[in-house]
């Protein structure tokens, strides 16, 4: 049950060398049996970054090596937006477990692809982002739908900051802060309030030429957006995201019920715990997490259902709607029109609270 699970890693980049590999030691120092195995990227020279930090020997330019090698089980896809449907697809295909960093793919045609070869695949396919992992959101999961808010009738969601100044693809066709950033409030709304049935939004070119690596380049995608979300039944939700934001100082989540109002402290992919109003209690009940969650904790989620051959909890469809979302909010912000959407999903259900939750109460009577 507890067998060694080797991981080839695709993209060797930030992403990779500054949080996922990282993890895995993490991991490995909490006893779980894991290892990386090889490693790719495109650009030769990081061959000995690899080696020297993480005693990664095996070290390929070609995606290809890695998925077919029989020394890797679970292939992570790490690199630039782009490229991740054609990986994800042959390691599938290749009958790998994969990770892939969000999104799944560029296109509806080619996430379709990827979802129908998950079905049959021998392999997992496990999605970023993995904000229903967090126990700050299975809490606000569990409180909504226990009822404790009542019936919740509106949303909103936010998520932004001024823009890396490293990889100019951020601001070309294939990147973007919807698929950086929104992503993550779009996952988590929906995986909070379900399927949603239509979008409208507002969207632009902000800042029309952004410095990258000391130099300027034009920006040639969206930089700027104001999502409506229509969850049927008048729920509404907005979701505001850009590399347009200095700082600000609230919720990054907020559920409006009928008798109340839950909202997050912190980021969804950094939560620090969550915030209750409620009717009859008359104040705001603060629940602290337990400790800090990482956002990259997918990668243990997947090995975990490895090592126990026990499907993931995220699901590919989720990750297939909210790509649609994005995709049809970009055409929206283009025409002015509303989309429908015409994906949907089964939202992952999380049991009774946990002694860990009730310990980190807080009580506020005086905040109104």
């Amino acid at each position: 049950m507890n067998h060694n699970v080797r991981i080839g890693v695709v993209g060797c980049g930030n992403v990779a060398m500054g949080s996922y590999l990282p993890s895995v030691r993490q991991l490995q120092a909490q006893g779980m049996r894991v290892q990386i195995t090889a490693a790719c990227d495109v650009d030769e020279s990081r061959r000995d970054a690899v080696r020297q930090r993480f005693g990664i020997e095996t070290f390929s330019t070609r995606y290809e090596d890695i998925i077919q090698s029989p020394e890797v089980d679970v292939v992570l896809v790490l690199t630039s937006m782009p490229q991740h449907g054609t990986i994800t697809h042959a390691a599938l295909e290749a009958g790998k477990h994969v990770m892939v960093e969000k999104p799944m793919a560029m296109t509806l045609e080619e996430a379709a692809q990827i979802v129908e070869l998950a079905r049959h695949s021998p392999g997992y396919l496990l999605c970023a982002p993995h904000v229903v992992l967090s126990e700050t959101y299975q809490a606000m999961w569990r409180r909504v739908h226990n009822g404790e808010i009542g019936k919740v009738l509106s949303a909103r969601g936010l998520y932004g900051w001024s823009g890396p100044n490293w990889g100019a693809w951020y601001y070309q066709p294939g990147g973007g802060s919807l698929f950086d950033l929104g992503v993550y409030n779009i996952t988590t709304l929906t995986g909070l309030l379900g399927p949603v049935q239509r979008v409208m939004a507002m969207s632009g070119i902000a800042i029309p030429e952004r410095v990258v690596n000391g130099e300027r380049v034009p920006v040639r995608t969206d930089d700027n957006f104001q999502l409506l979300l229509d969850f049927g039944e008048s729920v509404f939700a907005v979701v505001s995201t850009g590399f347009t934001m200095q700082r600000y100082r609230c919720a990054g989540i907020e559920l409006y019920g009928s008798e109340g109002t839950i909202q997050l402290i912190g980021e969804d992919w950094d939560p620090k715990g969550y915030e209750l109003w409620r009717n009859d209690a008359g104040c705001w009940q603060v629940y602290e997490s337990a400790g800090r969650w990482r956002w990259t904790d997918g990668l243990r989620h997947l090995i975990e259902c490895v090592q126990t051959d026990t499907p993931p909890i995220i699901t590919p469809e989720h990750a297939y709607h909210v790509l649609e979302i994005m995709l049809k909010s970009l055409e929206s912000g283009q025409d002015g029109m509303a989309k429908p959407i015409e994906s949907s999903f089964v939202s992952p259900t999380f049991g009774e609270r946990t002694q860990t939750e009730a310990a980190h109460l807080i009580h506020d009577p005086g905040r109104t």
